[in-house]
């Protein structure tokens, strides 16, 4: 909790007060507002409702209540100054903390901690898209350097079919409610890419007319492309000379071919698998190539059970962008696919739907609100924690964001 909150201000110390509130987008929140709605969730679920505690400002709910408030009146909240913000949070990790030493043995707590956690860590990946988005510098926890690919990942691996358990284990901890639980679905044998789709491939759709050519698109996706006027990819610009240069945050610079695409809509990924004869792996195959074992046993991370190092996966937000594809080859999964945890959040062709038998947890809007409205993405990125992440873990988001750290992995059709 403690790493989480310095995480948060560490994200937004080095902006100024007009930055903190930024423009009204639909796809962003203030800044202001957003870091004190993250207090003010750990305080509604760890403090008033685990606790029975009284709100700490009378105010609160009005100011962060991000279910009862609409995105646009967000900006025109009596929001507090940022020194009153700061010691609002201050005063909520306080008593928190204090709570938690003083009822070890409190279940309900402990799981609201690690909820309220895990919903700090997501705003913390969401304050470096809203950063891309913004053209802010890059944030200031950003440290590093770039590990060397050694080993190539190329090609399809095939992935034997039959029955697999899709979804979290009851005995596996904590886990979200859409994650539960694992039930058995039939899959058939299919074909799947080692990697990652680069910014070299998605260059090459863009030089042959991808952006273009309507046969590439579906009827949504089409509509989006020219309400948007999208025809290039997110923060590229062609030169002259018709080379592409990219924005990662407030700097340009040439393409990286081999890095990871990033900022690519579910339609375009779509509308990609087209061109290049390919197709989206579902969330079922995508879980199965990524944490299935060929003894038919289930793995928490490709590369088995223990934590995501820095050797194995590309997170926490280290260095700041994508990295090549053909890094971390320790990273692998049984079946030889690279990177499936980290580097980018990978589209799948599945709806955002329930398991069989959901129900939703004590936060109820976090699922269910968006059933059937959004798209599975799977695997985090590299700003995605580290602690928060694992195979099982479904994120979910509109087919036309182009904002977030996402790109795909193909299957062969």
């Amino acid at each position: 909790m403690r790493d989480a909150r310095r995480r948060t201000l560490g994200l937004v110390e080095d902006l100024s007060d007009e930055e903190l509130l930024g423009p009204r987008l639909e796809i962003v929140n203030p800044l202001l507002w957003e870091i004190g709605h993250v207090a003010w969730f750990q305080e509604r679920w760890c403090l008033r409702h685990a606790c029975g505690e009284p709100p700490i400002r009378a105010d609160a709910d009005a100011l962060w209540d991000s279910i009862a408030i609409a995105h646009d009146a967000r900006w025109e909240l009596p929001l507090p100054s940022r020194a009153e913000t700061l010691a609002y949070m201050a005063a909520v990790e306080r008593r928190v903390l204090a709570r938690l030493e003083q009822r070890p043995d409190d279940e309900e707590l402990r799981y609201f901690a690690l909820y309220a956690t895990g919903h700090e860590d997501m705003h913390g990946e969401a304050f470096t898209c809203t950063r891309q988005t913004l053209a802010c510098p890059a944030p200031t926890t950003i440290a590093g350097a770039r590990p060397e690919a050694r080993e190539r990942a190329e090609g399809d691996v095939r992935v034997p079919g039959g029955t697999f358990l899709l979804g979290a284990a009851r005995d596996g901890g904590f886990v979200l409610d859409n994650e539960k639980w694992e039930h058995p679905v039939e899959v058939a044998e299919f074909a799947i890419a080692r990697a990652a789709v680069t910014q070299g491939e998605l260059a090459r759709f863009a030089d042959e007319g991808g952006y273009a050519r309507r046969e590439l698109w579906s009827e949504a996706g089409w509509a989006w492309r020219e309400r948007e006027s999208a025809d290039a990819p997110a923060c590229w610009r062609r030169a002259a000379d018709g080379s592409w240069s990219r924005r990662v945050f407030d700097r340009w610079g040439p393409i990286e071919p081999e890095h990871a695409a990033a900022q690519v809509a579910w339609f375009e990924a779509e509308a990609f698998c087209t061109w290049a004869g390919r197709r989206l792996a579902t969330e079922a195959e995508w879980e199965l190539a990524a944490a299935g074992a060929p003894d038919g046993s289930k793995r928490r991370y490709p590369w088995g059970d223990a934590p995501p190092t820095p050797e194995n996966a590309h997170l926490d937000g280290r260095l700041g962008d994508t990295i090549s594809v053909h890094a971390l080859a320790a990273g692998d999964s049984a079946r030889g696919c690279r990177q499936m945890i980290g580097n980018v959040w990978e589209w799948t062709a599945s709806d955002f739907a329930p398991y069989p038998g959901f129900e939703c947890d004590a936060y109820a809007e976090y699922s269910e609100p968006w059933f059937h409205a959004r798209k599975v993405l799977r695997g985090g990125a590299w700003p995605t924690r580290a602690r928060l992440i694992r195979n099982t873990w479904r994120n979910f988001h509109e087919p036309w964001r182009r904002d977030l750290w996402a790109g795909l992995r193909t299957c062969a059709p």
